[in-house]
């Protein structure tokens, strides 16, 4: 089988949501590096087909094992059977050309927002616009995080960004948060 090139790479049928990429490049690679580890299953620095359709199915977007395999083939390092992280981020970032577009500049601010909003509302399950310990936890502990066993480290977690002391995070905490993040990234 031959591997496409470049302009042949194949595209993934599943539709992303639009903060499938989100517009700050620093919380971007953040985001990505802990994707990267928990989909790395083995931890060996690079993500197999079986892995990448474990992570996909787990996060209930199963998806076709032939069809993610060309992906993974198509965007492999030379001699590699699986992605390292660079080839990981090239794959994101293609499937997001390819399926969002690039964004205009005047675009990004307005976009952010709405990424912020979306990852806040996967964040509060029941929404009521605040994001309770519980919920946080269930998020954590489906995305594969350990911070997610312990009610008490969630309840930290929450602390440390709860302003008004109502133990719960609401959406202005959680951007004033997720923009510490951004900040806090080295080279950001």
């Amino acid at each position: 089988m031959e591997i496409p090139t470049a302009m042949e790479k194949p595209a993934l049928k599943i539709k992303p949501l639009p903060s499938f990429r989100l517009r700050t490049s620093s919380l971007n690679t953040l985001r990505l590096r802990r994707i990267f580890d928990l989909f790395d299953g083995n931890g060996d620095g690079e993500i197999t087909t079986a892995e990448l359709c474990a992570a996909l199915d787990r996060l209930g977007l199963g998806a076709d094992p032939t069809e993610i395999g060309t992906l993974v083939k198509a965007h492999a390092p030379a001699g590699r059977t699986g992605l390292d992280f660079p080839a990981f981020e090239s794959l994101h970032r293609a499937l997001g050309d390819e399926l969002l577009g690039v964004a205009e500049e005047g675009e990004k601010e307005a976009e952010a927002e709405e990424d912020m909003e979306e990852a806040f509302r996967v964040f509060d399950e029941d929404g009521d616009g605040f994001i309770s310990a519980r919920e946080l936890q269930a998020v954590l502990g489906k995305l594969g995080f350990v911070e997610g066993r312990s009610l008490q480290t969630v309840h930290e977690m929450i602390c440390s960004v709860d302003r008004n002391s109502d133990g719960m995070v609401d959406f202005g905490e959680f951007k004033s948060m997720m923009r510490g993040i951004a900040v806090a990234v080295p080279g950001a």
